[in-house]
């Protein structure tokens, strides 16, 4: 029944690296991360989303973790089972809500300029005309 305790540290330390990751600019756009229509935007609004939401993931992840330690030292079955449920509901909504502030914060990024023009309002761009 101990098992059933290492699936929140697991997970927690996962996200917890995700959510450090994404603090420290390191994400990629191709894999994890925050992943809405705002974000996937541009590499800018990429990065600063998921600089936003690193902090909250971070703890999302310490609160796995602690839940699953906590379980591991419970003596019985339905403590173990709760401590896992409410750690696993913790992270869950801790990621949910980093996600969301992510998805705000490159909000606020500016559009890029469209392809061909650099976006300098020179007033010769083709597509300024149009």
């Amino acid at each position: 029944m101990f098992a059933i305790a290492l699936i929140p540290i697991v997970l927690g330390l996962v996200v917890a690296w995700g959510g450090l990751l994404g603090w420290r600019e390191k994400l990629s756009d191709r894999g994890a991360g925050v992943r809405t229509d705002a974000t996937l935007r541009s590499a800018d609004a990429f990065r600063l989303g998921n600089k936003v939401a690193g902090l909250p993931t971070i703890v999302a992840g310490f609160i796995g973790v602690f839940a699953g330690v906590a379980g591991l030292v419970l003596p019985t079955t339905a403590g173990i089972i709760t401590v896992t449920v409410i750690g696993l509901a913790g992270m869950f909504a801790l990621v949910v809500a980093g996600g969301v502030l992510g998805h705000r914060a490159a909000l606020a990024v500016p559009e890029p300029a469209p392809s061909g023009c650099d976006g300098c309002a020179c007033g010769t761009c083709v597509l300024q005309k149009a």
